[in-house]
């Protein structure tokens, strides 16, 4: 007999940023909740993903910065990277992040199960402790139930045919993140956010990159402007990018490894990192009866409310097939928990939530690209604004890049309601938000040009580009 520990409003399987969202606000709104969490509570995002990520592209930003600070007048000498230190920092960051969300759980009187969550029949939710579920024994499982469960499962690193994962010659988003030391040759497997990120960091920090993308070109879904720009910087700054290529396998050798490549040169190399996307972590989650279904590709289904197939159950995150962002795993949570609250909560649009890529140049952008526009039967008006005009941009040395707004076309020819906004160049993450208002708010170009941009800034060049797009040019 499995023992029944307690009954709550929500069960939450999965304690990473869809889960912990759902849980810390539906506390706040007077919900009992319980957390049910197997490996770390903060998921891929805090522990191996966005966050660890962004800090190592923080010290590739830092290092070239003080590179280049002779150009400034600050005579400070060529940089030397001290790798421990900075895995140091990087885990201090996390450590603190993953504490801080313990802590909100614990103050909003969240109840956390350490173990591994599986979903039974009448919203019941056996919980097996982590040794169990990884094979071990002399644990016993106890079973939770709630009037309404969550399943936040998340994702794990895809890998692919050929490339085992060793964590040292061939490694995943998981490993390169915690690599002992900066390599000076590496081969990233996938041209994605992800893969372009890597790429980015390692060779601001001296290692030279090869990047290997199957796909017609890298960063898909992106609008073929913003693309453009990022592949000349990579290329200017040595990063080689093949797109259109099969790996097929490699031949370790002496100090690395040789990547067999269909069609195309092999390229030798110290380290391989894999980044191909990720999967649903959806295997061994759903026992018999329970009315959940999942697609061929291993994605819980849901509707438009994130609601299953079985009454009082959703699910959302990673483990559904919607963008695999942390900040759509927070909005999923809450329209979960508004919906289980009888909120009638407005479904989430897809098509315009903000994305950010933190290569070098950075990336950000809402809505439709210019050409999905068109193939949705859109009659478009475009306009782009480089940074090299900006003054900000002159200011920091940082001109490479541009803003691309696109609207629909009125019926008298001048621009409309904007479309999407799309962003590569400095600091673009932390300059999205006025374009997402913009988007999500189906304002028009006349509408957005009447607001007033601060100056000197490197935001103003939205702005720049809305005003455009009015037949009224300022610069």
């Amino acid at each position: 007999m499995v023992p029944t520990a307690e009954h709550y409003d929500v069960v939450v399987i999965g304690g990473g940023p869809g889960g912990y969202a759902s849980a810390l606000y539906g506390a706040s709104a007077g919900l009992n909740i319980a957390l049910v969490e197997k490996r770390w509570v903060g998921g891929t995002c805090l522990n191996v993903g966005c966050v660890p990520a962004k800090e190592l592209l923080e010290t590739a930003h830092v290092y070239r910065t003080v590179a280049g600070a002779a150009e400034f007048g600050i005579n400070a000498g060529e940089p030397q990277i001290d790798w421990a230190v900075t895995q140091q920092r990087k885990q201090a960051v996390v450590d603190e992040l993953v504490g801080g969300v313990k802590q909100l759980l614990k103050g909003r009187k969240v109840t956390v199960y350490d173990g591994w969550g599986r979903l039974g029949p009448d919203h019941k939710v056996t919980v097996s402790p982590v040794g169990e579920a990884e094979g071990g024994e002399d644990r016993q499982d106890i079973e939770i139930t709630g009037d309404a469960v969550i399943i936040a499962a998340g994702s794990e690193t895809r890998t692919i045919p050929g490339f085992e994962v060793d964590g040292t010659i061939v490694m995943t988003s998981d490993e390169v993140l915690s690599m002992p030391e900066v390599p000076g040759t590496a081969v990233v497997i996938g041209g994605g956010a992800i893969g372009c990120e890597f790429a980015s960091m390692m060779s601001d920090l001296g290692t030279q990159v090869t990047v290997l993308e199957a796909l017609p070109k890298i960063l898909p879904g992106c609008d073929k402007d913003v693309t453009q720009v990022v592949e000349r910087s990579f290329k200017r700054r040595g990063i080689e990018v093949r797109t259109g290529v099969k790996v097929t396998g490699h031949q370790p050798g002496d100090g690395g490894t040789v990547v067999e490549v269909e069609g195309s040169d092999p390229v030798k190399t110290e380290v391989v990192v894999v980044s191909v996307g990720r999967r649903p972590n959806t295997e061994g989650l759903l026992l018999d009866g329970t009315g959940v279904t999942t697609d061929q590709r291993g994605f819980v289904e849901v509707d438009e409310r994130c609601r299953t197939g079985a009454p009082g159950v959703w699910a959302i995150g990673d483990c559904i097939d919607t963008p695999a962002l942390a900040h759509v795993g927070f909005s999923e949570g809450m329209l979960a928990i508004d919906d289980i609250l009888g909120e009638d909560p407005m479904p989430i649009e897809y098509r315009k939530v903000p994305w950010g890529i933190y290569c070098r140049p950075e990336v950000a952008f809402s809505g439709w690209t210019e050409d999905d526009a068109k193939e949705a039967g859109y009659d478009v008006v475009s306009a782009k604004h480089r940074y090299s005009a900006n003054s900000r941009a002159k200011i920091i040395g940082e001109q490479e890049g541009l803003v691309k707004v696109i609207a629909e076309r009125n019926a008298d020819g001048t621009a409309g309601v904007i479309l999407g906004v799309h962003m590569v160049g400095p600091w673009v993450t932390e300059q999205l938000g006025q374009g997402y208002l913009a988007v999500n708010w189906e304002a028009t170009v006349d509408e957005v040009a009447a607001f007033i941009q601060p100056h000197p800034t490197l935001s103003e060049l939205f702005g720049d580009t809305i005003q455009d797009m009015t037949g009224r040019r300022l610069h």
